[in-house]
């Protein structure tokens, strides 16, 4: 998330895609409503923001939202690139940032090339393109039509004229210029009128005192082309200069408390804390890694600030875990990183348990028989282990799996500890929101029962392990045994220490780091997440800190609603990333009443600047206001990605339709699709299933766990199916009837909600209904001791197919294919 919650009162119009803000995220909404009500926005002179909602079903968002347009699920890429190809066309983008903020006047090598749905470089046998291999390395000869043109310098041939065919700019236009009113309308099912009508109102937030947010949620990333879809809007938001700016940005509403804390502590697997990449083998020294993971500078005025830093962060990481083992003279423990050979992610981990190759897994407030695509599969994968550890508050669909539907418990041979977790009302520590922000919150009671915090029990398990190393030997034990636990009691540290560790040391002199800028790579700096320098200082905990709204005019002096002593925000406090896209090429705000950062004549001065505090905006050696890659400058244009450089469409893997744009690539060439042990992928075809599916959640529901609270359960105690009325007449099907609802991977029944909120597509000549499942319940909680005879069909992630998007391996949730039946009475 660019911005945060209360900057999106900032907004002039706000494009919700693949979110339901109103319902899913209730309290942050307050900030999209205090826009629409404020007479100083809008995209005219005024008279409120204007809410345009873009989503397969029509919600309490669509309700209040200024525009409502249904589409098909899964088309977002489409979408964005005509209102792309609006904005190009008519001349709508902000020229001056364009040509300035983004890459687009960067040459692309003459190979590159795009045709019939496939960029350059595609291996069809590898299923990848040659340009960007999956891990564990690359291929020896990579292919480089994905690359910049390079001169003499080394730096990136650029055409500030933009007129070059193949700089970005001319090839951004002709890839886009395919996604006409008309094929987006074919695509997505909008109407060309009203596509046409949220494409002018867009169109005028490239002016440089209009700003647009664009708000999405896991409506846009549970697809095989999720990736694709986000950065097709932040490709647009690039082009109408809105990346930067208050009440502009591409922000994620993250669905949890610290779901977003969970990402920058490196709970994805392919990443270190602070988004460093995992080493890969053959990189066997900090300077290897360096080499392949950090960016290169392209242009002499790009500072490339993580690139120039990468092993400063890297090496004060290794010295937090590994402390005095850590040292020059072997490399600051680089060779205790594993160096996974092949990806570890989600899927990939059910896919490996399910083939027998994997003895245990642990499970730590997460169930995999819920939150995973095909609940069948994922369960069959975990009656092949050895043994399964579940760290929750209470039981859940992973820990009694062998009650689920179609499982033989005297067939399993799994060996099942429920380790009683805390909740998070039992403990301290912080949560980092959608906006970045760290705040700590207080212990409510004490643990309850038996129940241990889930670090302690990770402590004493990291404890036992080394004994056994200690007492018994081992392979290559020195990770284990060089590990630091400097707290007061190893076994129970507190939260405060870890924050305090994750923040960092200088260790020379013991004080707390205040800023990343200070990291070292000589061993003298600690930091267990280099982002995360500041957060604890040696004022204090800055995430404790509680300066709002009691006096506005003392706590947020620029009136931006920044609120800079408030909690804390990474990276070093600052509330919008980017935020020298904000000003002009002189320093000057684009549009003075909303300024996040400005030059005063000796210093940048608002929100704490994404730049160098001192320099000068007119130097000619002044750094471009994108500091952290190695353009200097937003990429519309980005070879960083496994499966394109420019998003395309593809259908989801499962679709009622071939793909308009180019039938013969349909859906995304380079997904990952695993096979099951009868070697199906398990894709279903429009003959057998016929009506396109997504998933939601509803207010009720904080994921899973409260099946397993009486008074909410009792608000929502049985799932549904939101039918459309014209399909329900149809099946002869009335709200309250129960149903069957079938994928080539399973079933579920549940109650039929007949509605009008979900509708029928026009897809070209093909009409195809569109049903809504909300997601939540399962065989286990008070939902289910209620009706128990109907609870191992509950799961809608029954129904969804096992396979995942290119870059980040996430599943396809939100788009797939079923039938439905009316079940006897």
């Amino acid at each position: 998330m660019t911005n945060h919650w209360r900057d999106i009162k900032n907004a002039d119009v706000i494009f919700i895609a693949g979110a339901n803000p109103a319902e899913a995220h209730p309290v942050g909404f307050q900030w999209f409503m205090r826009a629409k009500l404020d007479p100083t926005k809008g995209p005219g002179n005024g008279g409120g923001a204007k809410i345009i909602h873009v989503d397969p079903r029509f919600s309490r968002t669509s309700a209040v939202a200024d525009h409502y347009v249904r589409t098909r699920t899964g088309t977002d890429v489409a979408l964005f690139g005509g209102l792309m190809n609006y904005v190009l066309t008519n001349n709508k983008f902000h020229d001056e940032y364009v040509k300035h903020y983004t890459n687009a006047s960067f040459l692309v090598s003459k190979d590159y090339t795009f045709h019939d749905g496939l960029f350059s470089g595609y291996d069809p046998k590898k299923r990848s393109y040659a340009t960007f291999a999956p891990p564990p390395k690359p291929p020896a000869t990579a292919d480089k039509s994905w690359a910049y043109q390079l001169g003499a310098d080394g730096f990136a041939k650029r055409d500030n004229t933009l007129q070059d065919p193949q700089c970005v700019f001319q090839l951004l236009k002709k890839h886009y210029s395919r996604y006409t009113p008309a094929m987006v309308e074919q695509i997505t099912s909008i109407p060309q009128a009203d596509f046409l009508k949220i494409a002018e109102i867009v169109g005028e937030m490239g002016r440089p005192d209009k700003v647009m947010t664009i708000v999405y949620a896991v409506g846009l990333t549970q697809h095989t082309t999720g990736t694709q879809m986000i950065r097709a809007g932040a490709l647009l938001q690039l082009l109408l200069g809105n990346i930067g700016k208050p009440g502009g940005g591409m922000n994620a509403e993250r669905g949890h408390a610290n779901i977003q804390g969970n990402t920058d502590n490196a709970i994805s697997w392919e990443l270190l804390p602070g988004y460093m990449k995992v080493p890969l083998p053959g990189q066997k020294t900090t300077d290897d890694y360096v080499k392949a993971s950090a960016a290169k500078q392209s242009d002499p005025n790009s500072w490339n600030f993580l690139g120039l830093n990468y092993k400063k962060f890297l090496v004060s990481m290794l010295k937090a875990w590994y402390g005095d083992h850590a040292t020059a003279e072997n490399d600051f423990a680089f060779n205790y990183l594993p160096k996974p050979n092949g990806n570890a992610s989600w899927l990939t981990i059910y896919d490996n348990a399910l083939q027998g190759k994997m003895e245990g897994l642990m499970l730590s407030g997460m169930t995999a028989s819920s939150i995973g695509p095909d609940s069948k599969q994922v369960m069959a994968a975990l009656g092949k282990l050895k043994w399964l550890v579940v760290m929750d508050p209470f039981p859940t669909t992973s820990s009694e799996f062998w009650h689920g539907p179609g499982m033989t418990p005297a067939s399993i041979q799994t060996e099942v500890f429920l380790l009683p977790a805390t909740h998070w009302i039992e403990k301290d520590g912080s949560f980092v929101n959608s906006g970045r922000w760290m705040q700590w919150k207080d212990q409510v009671m004490p643990p309850q029962g038996q129940a241990r915090h889930d670090h302690w029990i990770m402590a004493e398990l990291f404890h036992r392990v080394k004994t056994l190393y200690q007492h018994q030997g081992g392979k290559f034990p020195d990770p284990i045994l060089n590990l630091t636990m400097n707290y007061k009691d190893p076994i129970h540290p507190t939260l405060d220490e870890i924050a305090r560790e994750v923040n960092g040391q200088d260790l020379k002199t013991g004080k707390q780091m205040v800023t990343f800028a200070k990291l070292m790579d000589d061993g003298s700096t600690s930091s267990g997440n280099w982002i995360y320098v500041g957060a604890y200082t040696p004022k204090g905990n800055m995430s404790k800190r509680r300066n709002g709204v009691q006096d506005p005019k003392k706590n947020d002096p620029t009136g931006m609603g920044f609120y800079p002593q408030w909690a804390w925000s990474w990276p070093l406090n600052r509330r919008v990333l980017y935020n020298r896209a904000s000003a002009d090429t002189e320093g000057k705000p684009w549009d003075p009443k909303r300024p996040g950062i400005q030059w005063n004549g000796s210093k940048w001065v608002g929100d704490v600047p994404d730049y160098p505090p001192a320099m000068s905006p007119t130097d000619p050696a002044a750094w471009l206001p994108f500091i952290m890659n190695g353009e200097g400058v937003g990429r519309l244009f980005s070879n960083a990605l496994t499966d394109g450089p420019i998003p395309e469409h593809y259908e989801p893997m499962e679709s009622p339709v071939v793909n308009a744009l180019h039938p013969t690539v349909s859906s995304s060439p380079v997904a990952y699709i695993y096979k099951a042990a009868n070697g199906d992928t398990g894709f279903g075809t429009v003959a057998d299933y016929p009506i396109i599916a997504t998933t939601y959640r509803l207010t009720e529901h904080e994921h899973y766990l409260t099946q397993q609270v009486p008074l909410l359960v009792e608000l929502q105690p049985e799932p549904f199916v939101e039918i459309p009325t014209g399909l329900a007449a149809e099946k002869q099907i009335k709200t309250g009837d129960m149903v069957r609802v079938h994928s080539k991977r399973g079933e579920i029944r549940v109650r039929a909600v007949v509605t009008n909120r979900v509708g029928q597509l026009a897809l070209g000549d093909k009409k195809v209904w569109q049903v809504g499942i909300p997601i939540h319940w399962g065989f286990v909680g008070y939902a289910a001791e209620l009706l128990p005879d109907k609870a191992p069909y509950w799961m809608a992630n029954t129904l969804t197919p096992f396979v995942g998007d290119a870059n980040s391996r996430t599943p396809e949730f939100k788009a797939f294919l079923v039938n439905i039946d009316k079940l006897p009475a």
